[in-house]
């Protein structure tokens, strides 16, 4: 087995490679090297120099990454791609290839996760602790030779360590996700988590939440996360060391929990909106014959409407569903304009106001209680959905025009009354954003819909 030991300095955020270091080795032994400083042609930042020491005089006339990358191809054709943190430095590396129109792809080891496995006892996994608590001398930390002849000192250790041969077998298995994984992040947390819908939780090493995120295929999702190389991702992955989950059982209340579970910690890796979502009201009005108008505008102020929706998809939607239920005329509804008389391609019940087959006064009733029965029906919602096993069912409850919150309950019980839903309900805060999700719900799984008296 062949395998390359390297290692990378970056300018940071950019991720930009300024030092290359790379130690073959076969048959347990070093038999090439390949090390050089890199021109990255940006700035590389104060805060860089000082841990590194390589600034931007030092690379002014080092070649740049294309002129050396037939170098690197060279020396790693063959070979597995080993390194302290392989994620970073592989990606790192292939982001650069990937600039010069060239697929970089190899199979890839992690000495950090070897370590975890083969010393599980140690108190950090830190390349300068970890050669520390096993006697392995570093010269020049966080220069690229320097780091790289160390982690080849410990990847030669690991190599013949007893039942090696085992681990680095399972490590380079095509199904195994030990190169996919973050460094921090254990085989075993990553393998309990299921394909269904919920919600999930990555955390640091000090146990803190630092993203919530929702999925239709939870273990899908989050494997999601370690494959996007985007610079927030890869940071993310580098700090995350246990991932929580919550299974939900559907895709809304999935959404509900994300929404409470973002409110509540704060992650640091979630970026709330901060541009206000405009919303829309349903209004009223009569025109030169008396017949009153349905339609939708912008809601310039939160009381101005008791019917409130956050995308001018959704009015349509609501309105002809309206239409269709209390046989309204979609040309009064503003779902067609510029016509005599209504001819929707959908709505066909239309009594003929537009014609002038109905009176005026029996219209604009219906219109009227069509609103009020919708009003009504928006203020007092319970919503059914799957529960998170065959055995159960959950709800969604919105009572005198506030989100109660959400519950679960076995399909045998049989609930008489608000006071017993109540006992199941697992109450939530009130918001906008809330109110947008549920509103959406309503309107596209009217099915769902259960009215209370």
């Amino acid at each position: 087995m062949i395998y390359t030991v390297i290692d990378v300095e970056t300018t940071g955020r950019t991720n930009k490679l300024t030092e290359i270091s790379i130690f073959k080795i076969e048959d347990g032994e070093v038999v090439n090297e390949f090390t050089s400083l890199i021109n990255p042609q940006i700035h590389i930042p104060d805060y860089i120099t000082a841990l590194t020491g390589i600034d931007n005089t030092m690379v002014s006339d080092a070649p740049t990454f294309e002129e050396i990358s037939t170098n690197i191809i060279e020396i790693t054709e063959g070979a597995i791609f080993v390194a302290h943190n392989v994620n970073f430095d592989y990606n790192a590396i292939r982001n650069e290839f990937k600039e010069i129109g060239v697929d970089f792809r190899r199979k890839k080891l992690c000495t950090v996760r070897l370590s975890r496995t083969i010393y599980p006892t140690l108190r950090s996994y830190s390349l300068g602790k970890l050669c520390h608590s096993l006697g392995i001398t570093i010269t020049d930390r966080h220069r690229a030779r320097g780091d790289a002849q160390a982690t080849t000192v410990l990847f030669k250790r690991l190599l013949n360590e007893e039942g090696a041969d085992k681990v680095f077998k399972e490590f380079l298995k095509k199904s195994s996700k030990e190169s996919t994984l973050p460094t921090h992040l254990p085989a075993q947390v990553f393998n309990r988590i299921p394909e269904k819908v919920g919600i999930y939780y990555f955390k640091d090493k000090k146990g803190k939440i630092i993203y919530v995120g929702k999925a239709k295929n939870l273990r899908n999702r989050v494997l999601g996360h370690f494959y996007d190389k985007s610079t927030n991702e890869i940071q993310l992955c580098r700090e995350t060391a246990d991932i929580d989950f919550n299974c939900s059982g559907s895709e809304l209340i999935a959404l509900l929990m994300e929404d409470a579970a973002i409110k509540h910690h704060f992650p640091k890796y979630n970026k709330a909106s901060k541009r206000p979502v405009q919303s829309y009201s349903i209004v009223t009005y009569e025109d030169r014959k008396g017949i009153l108008h349905l339609a939708f505008t912008k809601l310039r102020h939160k009381n101005e409407s008791e019917l409130e929706f956050y995308s001018m998809a959704d009015c349509r939607l609501f309105l002809e569903q309206l239409c269709e239920e209390f046989q309204l005329c979609p040309k009064y509804c503003h779902l067609q304009e510029g016509v005599d008389h209504c001819n929707h391609y959908k709505i066909k019940d239309c009594k003929g106001i537009c014609r002038g087959k109905e009176e005026v006064e029996s219209y604009n009733q219906r219109a009227l209680n069509a609103l009020n029965v919708a009003k009504k029906r928006s203020d007092n919602i319970i919503l059914k959905f799957k529960g998170r096993n065959k055995e159960e069912e959950a709800f969604v409850w919105m009572k005198n025009g506030r989100y109660l919150g959400y519950g679960f309950i076995n399909k045998e019980f049989q609930i008489n009354g608000e006071d017993e839903l109540e006992s199941y309900l697992i109450p939530q805060k009130d918001n906008n954003d809330i109110r947008r999700i549920l509103r959406k719900s309503i309107l596209t799984h009217k099915e769902t819909v259960i009215q209370n008296s």
